[in-house]
């Protein structure tokens, strides 16, 4: 446990949450057929006071609500809570096919007879795992109503024509929605009283470059500090609603640089992982820009990694 707990210990979280984690881990094993779905994150997430608000509900039984702008760490939290809680973890994301039966199961047909083939929603109760809605504010009605029984103090699944079935004591939802995504609404009254709910702030200068250090431990500091100074740049644009929140992604940025790895210009993999992922020609030009004052044409992978 002290190696899943050594980066809570590095930015001080309380160290009664983390005796009481320590406590939770031991106390829930993971069945065997769902130990795949343990996942080490590639990414701690860096956050003090965040950490300390999610971990603390978590503990007493609550389902978190992410909410945030783009590029804030929300699905990042939530994978590095469900590891440092040692528990599998389901993915739902949401869309506007997305029913009752995508997250509890569909019948099927199976050995001579009509039998439930289990929803992400259903196996995440019935092992205890973490439950990541992502962009639970996508959903349905008919999903949502899935949800009230599951996410409140009743802890139940009625599944219509088989059985009720109680929620794992271990078992967590945690939600992440973004604002302004085309598709997405605002959530009821009653489906947000059913979660604790962080408002995730913008990613800042400290803590985008511990993310680098970490994911590139080979990086040049100089080089990383002008790829961070980059992504700050176009967060403020963004922001200031000069650009849109398109070329504003983390993902993008960091898959760029292991692109560089393989010898590709930092300059061209910067513009097919940042610059490219808008579509409008007069915000490419305000990207590209905003790119060549950080990013010298003339940089090779050399520039940005110690050989």
């Amino acid at each position: 446990m002290a190696e899943e707990t050594a980066f809570l210990r590095e930015q001080k979280v309380d160290e009664g949450l983390i005796a009481d984690l320590e406590a939770f881990r031991k106390l829930y094993d993971v069945a065997e057929s769902e130990k795949q779905r343990l996942v080490i994150p590639m990414i701690p997430f860096y956050g003090k006071d965040i950490l300390e608000q999610a971990i603390a509900a978590l503990l007493q039984g609550e389902n978190l609500l992410l909410s945030g702008s783009k590029a804030t760490g929300k699905n990042v939290l939530a994978e590095n809570l469900a590891y440092l809680f040692g528990r599998p973890t389901y993915n739902i994301s949401f869309h506007v096919n997305t029913d009752s039966s995508s997250l509890i199961g569909t019948d099927t047909f199976k050995d001579n007879e009509v039998t439930l083939r289990r929803g992400p929603v259903y196996q995440c109760a019935e092992y205890g795992g973490f439950g990541v809605l992502d962009e639970i504010n996508m959903a349905k009605n008919d999903a949502v109503s899935v949800l009230h029984a599951t996410l409140d103090y009743r802890r139940i699944i009625d599944v219509p024509g088989y059985e009720k079935i109680s929620l794992h004591p271990a078992a967590r939802f945690i939600g992440t929605m973004n604002y302004g995504y085309a598709g997405t609404k605002e959530l009821n009254e009653a489906l947000v009283s059913r979660f604790q709910v962080i408002d995730m702030p913008p990613v800042d200068e400290a803590t985008l470059m511990k993310i680098l250090k970490v994911t590139f431990p080979d990086g040049k500091d100089k080089a990383l500090e002008q790829f961070c100074g980059l992504f700050l740049d176009l967060q403020l644009k963004a922001f200031n609603g000069e650009i849109t929140t398109r070329p504003l992604d983390l993902r993008g940025l960091l898959a760029s640089m292991k692109t560089m790895r393989s010898g590709l210009r930092p300059a061209l993999a910067v513009k097919m992982g940042i610059t490219n992922k808008t579509f409008d020609i007069f915000e490419k030009e305000i990207i590209g820009d905003v790119v060549m004052t950080r990013i010298p044409d003339s940089w090779t992978a050399a520039d940005v990694f110690e050989s």
